[in-house]
């Protein structure tokens, strides 16, 4: 018989992600975590209406930092989050095994394309210019410039199923687009979510620019789409009956909301550049040839 006392595992209640801090919930409510076999895993924090408004107001704050940054700098915090990531893998592929009922093999190669995906996203910052920009032919003595810039403030309902494979293919475009983001986590499946934002407070990303709110997209999507601060709004997490609802909403405050038809993708399918271009505004500059 072993002389060392039995002990009791420390059961965990993650905190909300906002403006680079790890705050409770304003309502003081959280929920149990279960994985794909009904275990008990975690508590979470259940975001409420301010913690919202808290976490678009810190997104609008590191908006002009983020955005102003050049795509080279950017392009190097993203290759950061992806470093960081890759030494946490083991806790993701455990995350992610728990959550989605994935063997340890299945889950190590989904958490190793999430890697891979900042990674591809990271490489993209410096190039969005030159694909979706344009010098334009004029008739006249003017020199015409198409410049993407970022959306601005965009509100992100996470994937439900894909706890993070799913997750990073939604945030990582909108970030390397120059964007800041408040992110509602997949409900049933937010810890790898949360594992997320503890790699983005360790690495180079600054505070307020992703903020990560755990709960349910239902509640709290109506009020990411009624924000006046929010300039676009990804319905993607959002149950199938609520998205025409939401961006019926959204049009009050003249916000871009990506278009989203079906259930989930296969987000195993190679990256394309569509939702970088979803949140980027083309301005165009005219200026006289000469002057």
């Amino acid at each position: 018989m072993s002389d060392t006392p039995e002990r009791l595992a420390v059961a965990k209640t993650y905190k909300l992600y906002i403006g680079g801090s790890f705050p409770r919930s304003e309502s003081g409510r959280v929920y149990p975590v279960r994985g794909a076999d009904g275990e008990f895993l975690a508590n979470a924090a259940h975001a409420s209406r301010k913690d919202v408004r808290d976490a678009v107001a810190a997104a609008r704050k590191a908006f002009p930092g983020w955005s102003g940054a050049t795509a080279y700098n950017r392009g190097q915090v993203l290759f950061r989050v992806a470093e960081v990531m890759e030494g946490r893998r083991d806790q993701f592929a455990a995350e992610i095994a728990a959550a989605e009922g994935l063997s340890a093999e299945r889950a190590n190669t989904v958490v190793d394309t999430a890697i891979d995906r900042v990674v591809w996203y990271a490489g993209w910052t410096d190039k969005i210019s030159m694909v979706l920009g344009a010098a334009n032919p004029v008739a006249g003595p003017y020199f015409s410039f198409s410049v993407p810039e970022p959306t601005g403030v965009v509100g992100v309902l996470a994937p439900q199923d894909s706890a993070l494979l799913g997750l990073i293919s939604v945030v990582a475009p909108v970030l390397a687009a120059g964007n800041t983001c408040v992110l509602v986590a997949s409900a049933e499946r937010p810890l790898p979510a949360v594992t997320f934002a503890e790699v983005l407070a360790t690495s180079d990303v600054p505070g307020g620019v992703v903020n990560v709110l755990t709960g349910r997209a239902a509640e709290l999507g109506p009020w990411l789409a009624s924000h006046a601060d929010v300039n676009a709004l990804d319905p993607t997490g959002a149950p199938e009956d609520l998205r025409a609802e939401l961006a019926r909403t959204a049009a009050n405050t003249v916000k871009r909301v990506l278009p989203v038809r079906g259930g989930e993708p296969d987000w195993r399918r190679e990256p394309d550049i569509q939702r970088l271009r979803a949140f980027t505004e083309v301005k165009t500059v005219w200026h006289p040839v000469g002057t």
